[in-house]
């Protein structure tokens, strides 16, 4: 069948900010709801977290008026991520009659909201294994190995 969820993809264009720096803002926020995800960017103090935060409510103001969302704090971010933008290069005056490169760097921020709960695991990682489980692991793969045109 359909999947019926009503979802909003937004996003904010040339942010004077290193996409680097951003990418981690916009990882943290990734399979949060959006009420949490607007309360733990208050407490980042990152120039890019003011960015994705307003951005994320644009996106949720989007999802209320044009997109049939009964309930604005019934969404979660499904999708963040950063793409860069336009770099603008300059130089800078040093001693001597010396001039040094200056690269200013703009980025964009894409964020797709989608209605209802969160999944419990947004980010799958498999657990380790203790020494003695690798070991047991390790013997039985050892036992039962097969030898090709063997008897």
């Amino acid at each position: 069948m359909y999947d019926t969820r009503a979802y909003v993809c937004h996003m904010r264009t040339d942010i004077k900010y290193s996409p680097w720096k951003m990418w981690y803002i916009a990882c943290m926020v990734r399979g949060m709801t959006v009420d949490e995800a607007i309360k733990q960017l208050s407490f980042v103090k990152k120039k890019g977290a003011r960015a994705v935060k307003e951005t994320i409510l644009e996106a949720q103001k989007l999802a209320v008026e044009k997109h049939n969302v009964e309930f604005k704090s019934n969404l979660w971010v499904a999708e963040s991520f950063v793409g860069k933008g336009v770099v603008i290069k300059g130089m800078r005056r040093h001693a001597r009659m010396r001039v040094g490169k200056v690269e200013y760097f703009h980025c964009h921020y894409f964020v797709r909201l989608e209605e209802g709960t969160p999944p419990k695991d947004y980010y799958y990682y498999q657990r380790r294994l203790s020494g003695p489980e690798l070991l047991d692991k390790w013997l039985n793969e050892m036992r039962n190995r097969k030898i090709n045109n063997s008897i």
